[in-house]
């Protein structure tokens, strides 16, 4: 634990968490605010997993972009034009109640999304020192996922209550909060993106890069159905407030997963903790289609949740060990392209076949697209190699030479 202390004794760790905390809340109310706004006004969980899609995909397919503009000029004034954009965005949305009206704001939604947390994850290696670079991580997914918490119970209490455009309009009013309290952080307005080497190939066109890609497409569609299965079964079972406390068990164990992550033993690699957890991860979720809205949902939830947690660290530190300079930003933002356009396709099926089937069908889809995910990796494993060696003195200053800004 002393690693934990150490770094949050570091200046500037506690202001920026606090700076971007409300704007993570806001996220993780999104999904099921588009999803009750509009099962409630259409009476459709179809239509409402579709919605959630159109968002997702928008969001999706738009921040490989906006992740590039961040490594090319900065935070500064690409936060302080969507933050303001997404919030008036969601304060439009809560007053939609036609289908094309709430598809379109949905849509513009996603477009105008803010890159929060891929804003603030590259911000850890200029206030840390390289030994606490995985607690960093470790920490980071944690606050991500406590407000994936409580952003759901929030979303789940305000929209079933007497006044469920309250919802969204919370989310706005956090996102506003937060936003702007992270473009106007110093560590973040001073961040300098890292410059590129010359002749340096296309992110695309690095083989680790490409792998991570394909393994994202099997990952995003299967938590896409996931994400509006939950709901949906449980909303067809007649207990929708079960969602957001199924969603709270899965959520609070991956802060923990994500906390334990960060004080592993370095015995194995990154590569090596990633590639034992995702097994495990592939082992908990076989009960998915077995579980009921209830404490046997929540149960296994929990065990994907706490599993989870931990898998984001290790994803982390794998990818910034493979991903090509001047790519801090862009390459998770490129990957969440990937994924997240999948998880909109794996919403909008999960809304249809857990109406028109059954949810439990659309459960057993998770488990399979994590079990395709592992061969994808299993089968690619080489080109994940500047992962795999143990993480020694010699090899972080290895790493920290590599990653040298080489043209100044």
């Amino acid at each position: 634990m002393k690693r934990y202390i150490d770094f949050f004794k570091t200046p500037q760790v506690v202001p920026l968490f606090l700076a971007s905390f409300p704007a993570r809340i806001a996220y993780g109310m999104i999904g099921l605010s588009v999803f009750f706004k509009a099962q409630q006004e259409t009476q459709s969980i179809a239509f409402a997993g579709l919605a959630i899609g159109v968002n997702s995909v928008a969001g999706s397919l738009s921040a490989g972009v906006r992740a590039s503009i961040m490594d090319r000029y900065g935070q500064k004034w690409p936060l302080r034009i969507l933050v303001p954009a997404y919030t008036a965005m969601l304060i439009i949305l809560s007053s939609a109640h036609t289908r094309p009206t709430i598809l379109g704001f949905a849509f513009l939604l996603g477009v105008t999304a803010p890159p929060i947390n891929l804003s603030v994850r590259p911000l850890w290696k200029s206030i840390v020192p390289e030994d606490l670079l995985r607690s960093a991580y470790a920490i980071d997914t944690s606050v991500i996922n406590t407000a994936g918490v409580m952003g759901p119970v929030l979303a789940t209490t305000l929209a079933l209550s007497s006044h469920p455009q309250s919802a969204l309009l919370f989310a706005a009013a956090c996102m506003a909060l937060g936003g702007s309290a992270l473009s106007l952080n110093p560590v973040s307005r001073a961040w300098i993106p890292e410059k590129k080497k010359e002749g340096q190939k296309a992110l695309w066109k690095h083989g680790a890069i490409q792998l991570l890609m394909l393994e994202a497409i099997f990952i995003g569609f299967g938590w896409g159905v996931f994400d509006v299965a939950v709901p949906a079964f449980a909303t067809l079972e007649k207990v929708p407030a079960r969602t957001a406390w199924i969603l709270a068990a899965m959520g609070v164990a991956s802060i923990i997963g994500g906390v334990v992550a960060g004080i592993v033993s370095k015995r194995y690699s990154p590569l090596g903790w990633f590639m034992r957890n995702y097994m495990l991860w592939l082992i908990l979720s076989l009960p998915l289609s077995l579980t009921y809205p209830g404490w046997s949902l929540a149960l296994v939830g929990a065990c994907l949740g706490f599993v989870g947690g931990a898998q984001q660290v290790f994803y982390w530190e794998v990818l910034e060990a493979v991903r090509p300079l001047g790519s801090e930003v862009s390459s998770i933002g490129w990957l969440w392209t990937i994924e997240g356009s999948f998880m909109a396709l794996g919403a909008a099926f999960g809304g249809y076949i857990s109406e028109a089937f059954s949810p439990r069908i659309a459960l057993a889809i998770t488990p399979a697209c994590i079990a395709t995910g592992a061969v994808v990796l299993i089968l690619g494993r080489k080109s994940l190699a500047a992962a795999n060696p143990k993480p020694t003195p010699a090899n972080d200053l290895r790493a920290m030479r590599d990653n040298a800004d080489e043209t100044n």
